[in-house]
């Protein structure tokens, strides 16, 4: 299995942009596919190459969630990032980070705006979420006011500091969209799981952005066979709970008795869902196995 050595060299401080100001960008890497497989082998023993050549050794240990040997590698990166998407990614708290200091230096003279067409209303079914893109026209008011209250606040700092007040104290007032820097080093095994967390459609399109910048222009390059199987076993594959089990068994037969072939009407599903959710007015894991099914194309319509 080749080295990433080269790769290192050619992504090294190259800075990938994210939103309007931000970016990300690789600032060292210990360890290739190769030191998965190293790694692995110290475990498994004398005679394993044998039995399975890289490829699927890899495969294997993320296919069975073999998480030691992932590791064995690590990847230190330098971001700018908003602080509000930035309060999301440090809940991530597997990984070695030191951001820029606002107490020790002047807060980064630049903040996130939002262009007119990219306003978002409130997701109707998750509260935690965005839903459909607000009109345009109302999205040029809320561009154009967010612009002034930048500004204003950054001038409101700027005057405290001109005046004297103490950095760490200033910086209080400054908005969750100010840009901010860090060092972030964190291990193959534990980079995953975030990118498999943020990179998903559930996840705010802001982190997301960055999300699959680190994982598509960085780290498939660094470990291309790490991320083909991470792709296959984890970011584009489902899970099926015992639940979601016996629905589709519960689908199973009802169509047998009815002589109905997939893909199946959501009524169909409704009258053939497990037993736990039917008194459920609202249920997310109803909704989860549903889109579930739908992706795998046993029900009609569109996957969320």
């Amino acid at each position: 299995m080749p080295s990433n050595k080269q790769s290192v060299e050619e992504l090294r401080w190259k800075k990938f942009p994210v939103l309007d100001d931000g970016f990300v960008c690789l600032v060292d890497c210990m360890g290739d596919d190769s030191s998965v497989v190293q790694a692995a082998r110290v475990s498994y023993g004398a005679g394993t190459k044998k039995v399975s050549d890289d490829r699927s050794l890899i495969r294997y240990l993320l296919r069975h969630r073999h998480t030691t040997p992932f590791e064995m590698a690590e990847v230190k990166f330098l971001v700018r990032v908003p602080m509000d998407c930035w309060r999301q990614w440090i809940r991530h708290r597997t990984a070695n980070v030191n951001e820029y200091s606002t107490r020790y230096s002047v807060a980064i003279d630049s903040a996130q705006t939002t262009p007119t067409d990219e306003w978002r209303s409130q997701a109707e079914t998750n509260r935690q979420g965005s839903g459909d893109a607000l009109p345009t026209e109302a999205g040029a008011e809320f561009t154009e006011s967010e612009r002034a209250f930048q500004d204003s606040a950054r001038a409101l700092y700027q005057a405290r500091l001109d005046a004297g007040v103490a950095r760490e104290q200033a910086r209080k007032d400054l908005p969750l969209c100010t840009y901010t820097e860090a060092y972030w080093k964190i291990d193959l095994h534990n980079l995953l799981h975030f990118l498999a967390l943020r990179m998903d459609a559930h996840a705010q399109w802001e982190i997301r952005q960055y999300a699959t910048t680190i994982g598509e222009q960085i780290v498939e390059k660094l470990f291309p066979t790490v991320w083909e199987a991470f792709n296959d076993y984890r970011r584009k594959a489902a899970f099926l709970t015992r639940l979601d089990i016996e629905t589709i068994q519960a689908l199973q037969v009802g169509a047998a008795a009815a002589s109905v072939l997939p893909p199946y009407s959501e009524a169909f599903f409704l009258e053939h869902q497990h037993p736990d959710w039917k008194e459920l007015n609202r249920c997310r894991e109803r909704d989860e196995c549903l889109s579930k099914l739908r992706r795998l194309g046993m029900v009609a319509g569109e996957a969320e």
